[in-house]
């Protein structure tokens, strides 16, 4: 018998490569949505630099290929997928709201009202909100409420986190996706997308950094409490690791690529000082070869810039100093390297782990056993939620047997302020 599934896609589109995840949203609706993943594309990507698109036919070409074997494998078409976005045109800060509580007692009504109250401000010509998080509210000077319907107070005060981003790097974004035909349901901040796939509760409650080293950037968020406390972006990540290796080893930027990941070690203690490689080689050059132990210094000292770079943002957060107690979680392309792990102790001084999706998820778990995954698969979890409670963000109700309908209309949860 023929039956409707609720499925999902997530789109990463990153410097190097573009990720695509499709999965059917699973569990117990609405409270525990779960993801079962169904499919997984993966394709080259030239079109996407430091979080902006560049060139727009490129990653269309690009998405279209990561969908193609993504629906392939999965068996189903979809017709909208949620987008991660990062980069150093995203920017985040605090805003208060405060509203004269209406009744006796709050209401939805007054929380959606305080929340408006603190969205309500100037985010410049350029910039359009990303995500408001409210941090906690607080009841005639009672702080560190997460939920005040049903309180008795006069007062209503909220912090929200106001997540912005570059209303040209967003547009480029969706037009790219529209060209590949597919509609750009939610734009969702890629950090955030992967603490969905890699975090615990427990972690996020603590205290921990997650430190997303992709290919063109590398993205620094800071959780406490249950929150999003602190974001950033850092200018250093994969690719200049690459162009390292190309200026050391006077190789091609390909074969510094097929090096770093066929022969790379990003923590320099662990290569045998013995050990050679050869060496790619044009006609003039001859025959190359040189110890593994250099290609590991390379890479040892870039990365360990980043995540000294990573470390300012933390104390810049006042998270410094042993103050992340669940330590840190590396996710992104570049955090499959052996060593990163090793290297990001003894930088942070922290207990530090691989962030592998498991949360959440089931079915082709094993195709998305990695940390480049994190965001993709975050992102069909946030829309798996947004599903679950009644948005219809990335997802289309597929008939087992292929064929597709809209649920409905799209409700754009994404909100413009110009």
């Amino acid at each position: 018998m023929s039956r409707d599934r609720q499925v999902v896609a997530g789109l990463d589109l990153g410097s190097t490569k573009t990720c695509a995840v499709i999965a059917e949203v699973v569990g117990e609706l609405p409270r525990l949505p779960l993801a079962k993943i169904l499919g997984v594309g993966l394709a080259k990507n030239a079109g996407v630099r430091r979080g902006m698109v560049r060139d727009i036919d490129e990653t269309s070409r690009s998405i279209v290929a990561a969908m193609r074997d993504a629906e392939r494998m999965a068996g189903v078409k979809v017709g909208a997928v949620t987008c991660g976005i990062a980069g150093e045109h995203v920017s985040a800060r605090t805003s208060p709201g405060v509203v004269a509580v209406s009744g006796d007692e709050i209401t939805a009504e007054d929380v959606a009202r305080v929340n408006e109250v603190a969205r309500a401000v100037s985010l410049g010509r350029d910039h359009e909100l990303l995500h408001d998080i409210p941090q906690e509210y607080v009841v005639d000077q009672q702080r560190g409420i997460s939920d005040p319907v049903g309180m008795t107070g006069t007062r209503l005060e909220v912090e929200m986190y106001l997540v912005t981003v570059q209303s040209t790097a967003a547009q480029n974004l969706r037009r790219s996706v529209e060209r590949a035909h597919y509609r750009p349901a939610e734009l969702v901040l890629e950090p955030l997308a992967a603490s969905y796939a890699v975090l615990t509760d427990d972690e996020k409650e603590l205290g921990v950094a997650l430190v997303e080293v992709g290919g063109g950037s590398t993205g620094v968020a800071i959780f406490h409490e249950g929150k999003i406390r602190h974001l950033a972006s850092l200018k250093y990540a994969g690719t200049h690791v690459t162009s390292d290796l190309v200026a050391g080893l006077g190789v091609t930027q390909a074969d510094a690529e097929r090096l770093k990941e066929r022969h790379g070690v990003a923590y320099q203690p662990m290569v045998d000082a013995a050990e050679m490689i050869n060496l790619p080689s044009t006609p003039s050059q001859g025959a190359r070869q040189a110890s593994r132990e250099l290609l590991s210094h390379i890479i040892h000292q870039r990365v360990d810039e980043i995540f000294q770079l990573a470390q300012r943002e933390f104390e810049r957060a006042g998270y410094g100093g042993g103050r992340l107690p669940a330590g840190v979680v590396l996710t992104g392309g570049t955090a499959h390297l052996p060593g990163m792990v090793e290297l990001a102790r003894e930088a942070f001084a922290v207990p530090v782990r691989a962030g592998t999706p498991e949360q959440g998820i089931s079915g082709l778990v094993d195709s998305v056993q990695a940390p480049r995954y994190a965001v993709p698969v975050g992102l069909v979890l946030y829309a798996a939620r947004r599903l679950a409670h009644g948005g219809v963000p990335s997802g289309s109700l597929v008939k087992s047997a292929g064929v597709e309908r809209w649920f409905g209309p799209l409700k754009r949860w994404l909100q413009d302020f110009f």
